[in-house]
């Protein structure tokens, strides 16, 4: 069996890896002709580094990033709301790691060509065009980004894993439109600054309307520095979501500074963190509906190009590398193709449209705006808010959703 991929994003390349462990052959496409460092941090939560450990690969990726120590709910007065441990202290066999997307990607990218060989991904190449010749074949015809030629290949088996924009899906989905947008705009950056809180958590502060997230994604270098991936958040009036063109552009200060001038906490000054950026990036909140089909024929949809969602609860990469395990197995476990794409429909789906809806709820992060509308002007004691257990089983709850509950196979 050979398996096109078309994407080399973290879905893309963990499900290259998985599908070489099984035996099976697999070439990736990218339609990036150099792939950098881009980006800015992102969680995999401990679900998802089991799959990278049964991989191999986690050793190897692992000192990339912070092995997050716990998470912690703030309102807009610096006032503690929530706090529950993370990753290995939550007694999780494998860590929740904080890392940078593009140097994560990178990593898997060099993995995958050392392990594969360096054929094994082609960058530059851009999906143009597939179609199925029979129920047991896909040819799919990529165009050279810098010269326009094209290039034929064959396989059992195509995987749309090239993101939100993902040309699979628009094949399939014509009429789909642009991503929805929720009315919000992130601020995304690193600044250099010093440990905050453990030196290892990841805090949210604020409500729906204004927040600010930050956590490390490196261990602290010789000057005490370490880099703070940081995201502020602002609503806006909803109105179209803004063009494609526009998104990852870069951010300018005064569009969303003022909002956090008064944002200084005796465990962090998040407007003297905000003014450390090098570079900051603006894009809108978005995703897609639940699709009720991701395969047609042989093809089929992983990642961000079948479930695209809010930022959320650390979980888009997450459940992209969940959906390379489910679909890696399935190829190697049924005697069918057909059965094997059927099966691993069926499992993830379902669960990523969960995780889809409960991320526009605002998932675990709704105790910030209960807190907000319960007490706007702050509390002198948590528990005067919230009713005992309330908030364990909040963040219980989505555990349950994402599939990362403690003792969870």
């Amino acid at each position: 069996m050979k398996v096109l991929i078309a994407g080399a994003g973290i879905g893309g390349l963990s499900l290259a890896l998985a599908l070489h462990q099984r035996g099976i052959d697999v070439r990736v496409f990218e339609s990036v002709r150099e792939l950098a460092p881009l980006g800015v941090g992102i969680n995999l939560l401990p679900h998802a580094t089991a799959e990278l450990a049964a991989l191999g690969a986690l050793d190897e990726l692992a000192p990339l990033g912070v092995r997050t120590a716990e998470l912690c709910y703030f309102n807009r007065h610096g006032q503690r709301i929530w706090r529950e441990p993370r990753g290995l202290d939550a007694g999780y066999p494998t860590p929740q790691l904080s890392v940078h997307r593009g140097a994560l990607q990178l990593a898997l990218l060099a993995l995958v060509r050392r392990r594969l060989g360096d054929d094994a991904v082609r960058t530059g190449w851009h999906l143009e065009a597939f179609s199925t010749d029979d129920s047991r074949s896909v040819r799919a015809r990529f165009a050279e980004r810098d010269t326009g030629r094209s290039s034929d290949e064959r396989g059992e088996i195509l995987i749309g894993a090239d993101g939100i924009h993902s040309a699979v899906r628009r094949h399939f989905h014509p009429d789909e439109g642009a991503p929805r947008w929720n009315g919000n705009v992130l601020w995304r950056a690193t600044s250099r600054a010093r440990p905050f809180l453990t030196g290892r958590s990841m805090v949210m502060v604020g409500s729906r309307l204004r927040k600010f997230v930050a956590y490390p994604i490196s261990e602290p270098a010789d000057d005490g520095l370490c880099v703070v991936n940081w995201i502020a958040e602002l609503h806006r009036e909803r109105g179209e979501t803004p063009a494609r063109e526009d998104w990852n552009r870069p951010g300018a200060l005064a569009d969303f500074l003022p909002a956090f001038a008064d944002w200084r906490f005796d465990w962090l000054d998040v407007p003297a963190l905000i003014r450390r950026a090098v570079d900051v990036f603006e894009f809108p909140m978005v995703d897609r509906d639940p699709l009720s089909c991701w395969t047609r024929g042989r093809v089929t949809l992983l990642g961000d190009a079948a479930h695209p969602m809010y930022p959320i609860g650390s979980n888009g990469a997450s459940q992209a590398i969940l959906d390379a395990r489910a679909l890696a197995d399935a190829l190697a476990e049924e005697r069918d193709a057909d059965a094997a794409l059927a099966r691993y429909e069926a499992q993830r789906r379902p669960a990523t449209a969960q995780v889809v809806l409960s991320n526009r709820r605002h998932g675990p992060e709704c105790v910030l705006d209960l807190a907000e509308e319960r007490a706007p002007g702050g509390f002198a004691r948590v528990e005067d808010v919230f009713a005992p257990g309330e908030l364990a089983e909040i963040a219980a709850r989505y555990k349950r959703v994402a599939g990362f509950s403690p003792g969870a196979p």
